[in-house]
Parts: structure tokens; sequence; C-alpha cells
């Protein structure tokens, strides 16, 4: 296979630019360098194309590889030839590769290998030819008698041949393609209820589905009801169309053999070919289900990361809790810890004045702005209590409820005793919530994105498969950020490109043995931070009031002669380069011949284009250009919810049957995809992202199930 012209039409690319991208990967660069450092070479190909390009790239190579075991493994059996030699060259994927070494494969004891020591083989393959001038098989089965080797009767010799030609006929290719491809057009799958109690699988007791139409989250559903013991999951397939086409391969009718083939085929379909084809079409629809789930976790998880953080402000961060109360840290803008202490404004305790007039002296004290609440037990009472705290406040203190999903995680881990050795495990939880708000990316790459909680069944993935994605999400963000380099932790550091934890953690040793990093070139210093990891990573990487205005920026040290020379050209100096960047110095460049001026520069034009937009705006914060996170004063209550109520509110969630949205009531309410937008959309994800802040009116309410139906449609859809 021609792997390279192969991505090149998977992906409508040219092929320069695949080669080039592949040679750029087996170098080792990491996708993030590439996406933003190596435009020219790539055709200025994006983050996420390029993820995909390299894991189609690692699916090719593992295909060639697997292709060159089978023909070796082939071709020392001597049975190698040019037809099948071609078929394996032409195979695209894993599974037909499987399909043409089945028959060759080292299997373990079967029915035809006991008849075939047997020394049957040649009584199979007279009856398999089916001959028309052949004896009756029963017939030809009467020479194969043999004692000594265990077959006593013609009718012993005969169910042996029969079990040959049924291996024979299931190790056929051509017949199982076929057969996956028609099965999973026409084929069912059908569930039933294993026992009466089925609970949340009610309606998964009797129910079947075309294999070819159930969509991705009822999949999951059903495969977690079977795990869990309360379903009955199986394919249906009409046998008739199966046993069409095993005879259009096998069956030759008017001989007398015919009849005896015809009862092989069907043994091997029912024993051989269809428990594999009914395995194959569950995990294909598994696969492909986890593929889809995973494809929304990391969309949902970019979009949680990339919420605009709320800066410059002191903010207190509560941990809810009933009788061991609620946790209370103040942290400063920059996510110092100013203070620590616990109220008890929640039953059974319910000390609300003595909380108010901690939690106030505390706000004047620090001149706090914003209150970040988490959202776990007694959160709905702690959110009354801020709202009702924040009446008695000065105006311009605002609160936000935060998904504290894995902070109790993050909070007992060796990595935050390191951080934060003198507090126990639950104020770290509350500075871990005031920090969320504050700065989500900077805080959750501290957690395992699964534990993160904007998925979908994450706990039933391939977990490999979702740990490699989420991963590159996590990476994705964090260097489409950049992170400054003398304040980030170092799990933050560990994810920018060509840094790794191992170097992070000699990066925050260098930092706290010599002091803040005067400038990117001082990066060289760190124990076993090379030329190629100070190359993948100086750019992502931010010094302020450094030696080197530049490094403020997102210039790469190796066009920063590229950048002296054309501030020059416009007349500026590295001394202009300020927080607020040259106003207008994109407009001059783009008054120039672009390409003549890159010529001259020594880089291309899409470089040149970067670093004069980073001159203009350094330490651009592209989350910041985001809708601001909805911050609240008051609160409602589930009971003060009427139908056709207009409510704004914020997406939490974003699955294949909707989203769920936070309306300021505790109990996210729920946008079913039907109700997202008038027009046919196949996934809420066309419309809908984590984060957005929507309008919605509210449809019903069932308080005793905790159930809150929302549309986005409007007022008047509402009945």
């Amino acid at each position: 296979m021609d792997i390279i012209k192969t991505l090149t039409t998977e992906f409508s690319l040219k092929e320069w630019q695949v080669e080039n991208t592949v040679k750029l990967l087996d170098e080792g660069n990491t996708v993030p360098f590439i996406a933003r450092y190596r435009k020219e070479a790539t055709g200025s190909l994006d983050d996420q194309l390029l993820r995909n390009l390299t894991d189609r790239l690692s699916y090719l190579r593992n295909l060639d590889e697997t292709r060159e075991k089978i023909k070796s493994s082939i071709e020392e059996q001597g049975a190698l030839t040019e037809e099948l030699s071609a078929l394996i060259d032409a195979a695209q994927t894993l599974t037909e590769l499987d399909d043409l070494y089945r028959p060759y494969k080292k299997k373990r004891k079967t029915r035809a290998s006991v008849a075939k020591e047997k020394g049957l083989s040649p009584l199979a393959e007279m009856i398999y030819a089916q001959a028309i001038d052949s004896k009756e098989p029963i017939v030809m089965a009467e020479d194969f008698i043999n004692a000594e080797l265990g077959v006593l009767t013609a009718e012993d010799a005969l169910a042996g041949a029969m079990d040959i030609i049924a291996e024979q006929i299931s190790d056929d290719a051509d017949v199982r393609r076929r057969m996956r491809i028609v099965c999973m057009a026409h084929g069912l799958i059908t569930v039933s209820a294993a026992n009466e109690d089925l609970g949340v699988y009610e309606m998964y007791g009797d129910y079947s589905e075309a294999l070819s139409k159930i969509p991705s989250h009822r999949i999951l559903a059903i495969n977690r009801g079977e795990r869990e013991e309360k379903l009955k999951v199986s394919v249906d397939f009409d046998r008739d169309k199966a046993m069409f086409i095993i005879a259009k391969n096998h069956i030759k009718e008017g001989s007398p053999s015919t009849d005896t083939v015809r009862l092989a085929a069907e043994d091997a379909y029912t024993r051989l070919i269809f428990p594999s084809i009914e395995r194959e079409m569950r995990n294909e629809l598994t696969n492909r289900a986890s593929t889809a789930a995973i494809k929304v976790f990391s969309q949902n998880l970019k979009q949680l990361l990339m919420q605009p953080p709320v800066k410059g402000n002191t903010t207190i961060g509560l941990d809810p809790g009933y009788r061991t109360g609620c946790k209370v840290a103040v942290i400063d803008a920059t996510g110092k810890v100013l203070d620590t202490g616990v109220i008890y404004p929640a039953p059974p305790h319910s000390k609300i004045e003595e909380a108010k007039k901690i939690i106030k002296n505390l706000v004047l004290k620090y001149d706090v702005k914003n209150f970040a609440i988490g959202n776990g037990t007694a959160s709905h009472e702690t959110e009354v209590f801020a709202a009702d705290v924040i009446k008695e406040l000065p105006a311009g203190v605002t609160y936000m409820v935060v998904s504290e999903a894995g902070a109790s995680v993050y909070s007992a881990s060796k990595l935050a005793a390191e951080e934060f050795p003198e507090y126990d495990v639950s104020l770290r939880s509350a500075v871990s919530i005031a920090r969320r708000l504050q700065d989500p990316l900077a805080e959750l790459v501290k957690i395992d994105p699964k534990a993160i909680g904007v998925g979908q069944y994450q706990h039933d993935m391939p977990q490999a498969q979702l740990s490699n994605t989420l991963d590159g999400v996590v990476e994705a963000c964090v260097n489409q950020v950049g992170v400054d380099l003398n304040t980030a932790s170092g799990e933050l550091l560990s994810h920018v490109s060509g840094i790794g934890s191992a170097l992070a953690k000699n990066i925050v040793a260098y930092r706290e043995e010599n002091g803040s990093f005067k400038s990117r070139a001082e990066l060289k210093k760190v124990s076993k931070l090379g030329p190629k990891a100070f190359e993948q990573c100086a750019g992502f990487l931010r010094i302020t009031d450094g030696k080197n205005p530049l490094d403020s920026t997102a210039v790469h040290p190796e066009s920063y002669s590229a950048a002296e020379a054309l501030l020059v050209k416009c007349g500026y100096t590295k001394k202009d380069i300020t927080a607020k960047g040259i106003s207008g110095i994109l407009d001059r460049v783009a008054e120039i011949d672009t390409a003549a001026l890159a010529e001259e520069l020594g880089i291309g034009i899409p470089t040149l284009k970067d670093i004069a937009s980073e001159l203009e705006k350094p330490c651009r914060d592209p989350r910041d250009e985001l809708p601001p996170p909805l911050l609240r004063t008051d609160i409602m209550s589930m009971d003060d919810l009427k139908s056709g109520m207009e409510l704004t509110g914020t997406v939490r969630n974003v699955i294949d049957f909707g989203a769920f949205v936070d309306i300021g009531v505790h109990q996210d309410g729920l946008v079913h995809i039907s109700q997202i937008t008038d027009r046919f959309i196949k996934h809420p994800s066309e419309v809908l992202k984590v984060g957005d802040i929507v309008k919605v009116w509210v449809i019903s309410v069932d308080t005793a199930k905790k159930r809150i139906s929302l549309t986005m449609k409007g007022g008047n859809t509402v009945g």
C-alpha cells in the first residue's frame, strides 16, 4: 500500500502536504508544534486534522506490518499463490486481512482438525466437489472406515467429512465479507428482559431495532444493561438470506453430494459463521458508538477547558456539605490561597447568621468579587445562603455554581498533597473549586479528563482510546492558550508540547532553585531539556517582564530575527512591544507586498502573518473572545418554575439525545434534541457546545423525579 497516496486521497490533501506532515511526525515533532510553527510545510493544516491524519497513519502502518506478517506466515506454509498475495495486498482493513488469513491460521483443536487427523480430508474433497457422476456420499464414506483411526462406520466418516467442509465454508473470506454487509444492512438487534426488575432499562424489556439505524446512546445503554445482567441481547438475521450467500459460493445443484454439502453449509452457518458474525456486528456497533461518544466527550471537554476565565478578582470557593460543614477558601487573582475556614449554613447545624458574619468579613477584608460554589452535596442550600449574603453585601458581588466533578479525586491526590500540604482534603477541594472559576484550564488539567464528567458512558469506553483522545484535547487546549513559564504548575507544564511530566518537574525544580526564568533561552539550562524539547516547547511558554519582550508572545525563538527585522521594516523596535501590543502593525504588513516581504525576512507568508498578529496582540488569550460565563446574584428553586417561563442558562453537557442546561435551580434541565431547533439535526453538537449561554423556555417540571424539560424553540412551543 502506498500510504502517502492513500492519506492524500482520504483527507483530500495535496501529496506534498501529506509527505511533509509524515516526515515531521517521524522526526519527533508534536501535533501542536506542527500546527503552529510548520504551516508552510503542511499547507496550514489545523490541529484536529493533523491528529486525525496521525491516527490514520498509525493504523495504515500497522495494517502494512500485519499484511507482511501474514504473507510471510502463509509463504512458510507453502500456500502463498499470486492470487492470494494480490488479495492480501488489496485488503483495506485488518478484518479483511484476518478473513484471508483464517484458513492458514493455526487453530485450536476443532471438529474439522480431528477429522483431518483421521484421514478424512480426501473424502471431504470428493463430496465438496459435487461431481454430477459421483457416488452417494455414504457409499464413498465406506472406503474410509478405519478402526485404528477411530472411524468405525461410514456414518462416522461422513460426519467427519462434513465437519471439514463446514470449516472450509466458514473460512471463505468472500462469504464472510458479504455476510457482514447484508447483516448490517438488514439485521436487527433484539433485546429482551433477563429478569423482572429492569429499573432504568424498562424500555428495552422487549425491543428491537435495525442494526443500521440504532443510535450510539442506545447501543451503549443496551450494552450496559447486558453487563448488569438486566438484558439479553442478540442479533436477528434472516437465515434464508445467509444461506443464499453461502449457496452462491459453495452449492452445486444436481449432484448426489449436493444435499450433504448443503447440510454442512447449514452447520457452518449455525455453528461457526453466525456466532462470529454476531460478535462482529456487536463489536462494530460498540466501536461505532464508542467512537461517537468519545468524539462528543472530547468536544465537551474542549469547550469546558476553553471556558473564559474570570480574571482579576479575588474569589471565595465554597465546597458545600451538611454534617461536616461548608469548606471555605479565599483565593487571590493569581490563585494564591489567602484564607480558609469552615461554615455551617446547611442542616443539621443551620448556623446561618454565624456563617453570614464569617463570609461578610472575608469579602470585606479581601475585596472578594465572586463566589464559586461546588455543585455536590448541599449545593442548593449553599447557593440559597450565598444569594442571601450577596443581598447584604456591596453591589458587584456575584456567584456561579461550578461543577466539582473530579475535585475529590484531585484533592485526595499526591499532586494536591504536594501543592497544599498544610490543608486537609476538603479544604483543597474548596481551593480547586475557586480556581475552576478563575481559570478552568489551569485547574482542570490536574484532573484525569475521564473524571471531569462531561461525557456519556465514559466508563464503558475503550479506556486506552478514550485516554489518548482526551489527552490530545488537553494538549491542544493548553498549547492554544499558552503557559506562563514562571507561574504554571508542573501539571500544566507537562501538557506543553515536547515537555511531559519528567521535564515539567525539572522545570519547576529549576525555578524553585534559581528563581523566575528571565528568558526562554534559560530553559536550555534545565536538566535533560535538550535542543529538540526546546524547539517543541519554547513558543508555547510565555515570560512576562523578561529580558526579551518577544518572550511574552507566541513568536518562536527561531523567528526572533525575522520578527526584529519586521519591526524595523515597520518603524518599531522591541521596546515598542507592550502588553497592549503594537496597534496597526497588521495593517502595515498588509500594505506591503507580503510575498516579497516574507522572502526578504526568510520566512513563509503564514509565519509572517502569525508574527505580525502576535506583535499586534501579544499574550492574546483565545478564551477572552468567547462569551463570559453567566454569573448570578439570586436563586430560584424548582417550585418557582412554571410552564412557559423564559430563562437564561449555561449548557453543562451535550449528549447524543440532547443537552443539559443549568438554569439556576440546582437541577439541570434537559433540552431534548427535538427541542433544540426547528431544523433537522443529527446531533445536538451541531448547534450547542458546553459553556454556551442560551435562552430556554420551561416545558414541564417533575419535582418528584427532579426532571425539568426545556425547549429552545420559543415560548410558543411550550404546552
